[in-house]
């Protein structure tokens, strides 16, 4: 069976069953309650964006999610199953990566000393350089990524929007399921940004989850499938992009509700 597709826009299958979720999750730093019973989701081949003022808790979600922060409550679900997570290994066993916005490259290193770091591949005793660039370029290349000139070239000679490039190629080079991106287009010119989103779509477009944190609402609007938007350590909303705008976005961010999306006015009397 065939459908004709409308050329005003790009077909969106129908999202699967998630690859990662949590589940009423509580976290609380002493008498600081951070997280009050959040339920987030990631899809495969989606891009949802975490968005939220500061002190939302987005960071301390990311971390839940990466593995360094426990939960005080909730249930963590990878493809529909519960499992135990007791630190960042365990994270990344699932195939979950977290590229931060500090990005933790060494500028002292070339790309693929950078991509390999703490996951040297060897040959006997020696470190086996050929496999590693040759896995970097396939990397870079599977990416499409074009504006590197070199796998060899020094990370200190590379511009703000090729660093963000190889962090996240670091983040898929290991089979990921799922990428978190902290704030990636921060600090960069328009040109940047513009290769960082296409990157970002590609990688929901072979099939990752992709989680995007950021306080842009452009880059929200562009690339993102759905948004989840925190305020004051609850779910706002969770919502696919296509049904709220910019100025809705910011009201569930800076007032945890517009119009009827929104923490319900019992709910926010508790906060």
């Amino acid at each position: 069976m065939t459908a004709e597709l409308s050329a005003e826009a790009p077909y969106r299958p129908e999202p699967l069953a998630p690859l990662l979720e949590l589940r009423g999750v509580n976290k609380s730093f002493g008498v600081v309650h951070v997280l009050h019973d959040v339920d987030f989701a990631v899809y495969p081949g989606q891009v949802t964006a975490l968005v939220g003022d500061n002190g939302a808790g987005k960071s301390t979600l990311v971390k839940v999610i990466a593995g360094i922060y426990g939960r005080d409550s909730g249930d963590y679900l990878f493809e529909g199953a519960p499992v135990h997570v007791n630190g960042p290994r365990d994270v990344a066993g699932l195939g979950v990566e977290v590229v931060y916005q500090d990005l933790a490259l060494c500028d002292n290193l070339d790309i693929v000393q950078n991509m390999f770091l703490g996951r040297e591949l060897r040959k006997g005793i020696v470190l086996d350089d050929m496999t590693m660039e040759d896995r970097a370029r396939e990397t870079l290349a599977s990416l499409s990524v074009r504006t590197v000139k070199s796998v060899r070239q020094s990370v200190a000679s590379l511009s703000g929007g090729q660093r963000q490039t190889v962090a996240i190629a670091k983040a898929v080079l290991w089979n990921s399921r799922i990428v978190l991106l902290d704030e990636p287009t921060a600090a960069l010119g328009v040109a940047q940004t513009r290769q960082v989103l296409d990157l970002v779509r590609r990688l929901a477009d072979r099939g990752l989850g992709v989680v995007l944190i950021t306080h842009n609402m452009n880059d929200v609007l562009e690339v993102a499938d759905r948004v989840t938007a925190l305020y004051l350590g609850r779910v706002a909303a969770d919502v696919p992009t296509e049904n709220v705008n910019h100025k809705q976005i910011v009201e569930l961010i800076t007032a945890g509700r517009s119009g009827d999306l929104g923490i319900r006015d019992d709910a926010a009397a508790t906060i």
